[in-house]
């Protein structure tokens, strides 16, 4: 099923639409967010939100500006800077629980998405490589981006944009 039909069945409340769209774009969601947060658990509750965000409502993709899955990686990156930032005010807390480890094949699968994004990501020409690593591994705003490097704001935006639309292209085929 394509993203448009999936979406417009989730849109009518099919729990097996979203759960197909579950099963297509969470490892997505949750690599860009653990890569972000550096912390499983936390990588996994913005996993969650991201998807619940499609649930309730799923007009919040516009099928015109670009696909399905770069939206949900924006949208999983920002939500992950969000929490980094919430998390940056807050007091470290003793005690925390360890989540227990994940089972061997989720990683091994999360493990073979990883080297295929990373492939992909080093084929890129270099600016498009700087500026999606600041954006996605370094948790930088687009504006930030454009202040340190001295690059216009609309550039940069190209760029990551091109560079994320080129790495979806690889991971298609």
């Amino acid at each position: 099923m394509e993203d448009a039909a999936l979406l417009e069945a989730v849109a009518q409340q099919d729990q097996s639409a979203m759960a197909e769209l579950f099963d297509r774009y969470s490892r997505l969601v949750y690599s860009i967010s653990l890569r972000v947060l550096k912390e499983p658990s936390l990588a996994e509750d913005v996993m969650q939100e991201v998807l619940f965000q499609v649930w309730r409502s799923p007009g919040g993709f516009i099928a015109q500006r670009g696909s399905l899955g770069a939206w949900l990686s924006v949208v999983a990156r920002n939500r992950s800077i969000d929490v980094l930032r919430r998390r940056a005010h807050q007091e470290p807390l003793e005690g925390l629980t360890v989540p227990e480890p994940r089972s061997m094949a989720r990683s091994v699968e999360d493990e073979l998405l990883m080297n295929e994004v990373r492939s992909a990501v080093m084929e890129l020409p270099e600016e498009q490589l700087s500026s999606l690593q600041m954006a996605y591994f370094d948790g930088m705003t687009h504006t930030e981006i454009a202040e340190r490097t001295g690059i216009p704001l609309g550039t940069v935006k190209t760029r990551i944009r091109t560079g994320l639309s080129a790495v979806r292209k690889v991971l298609q085929t």
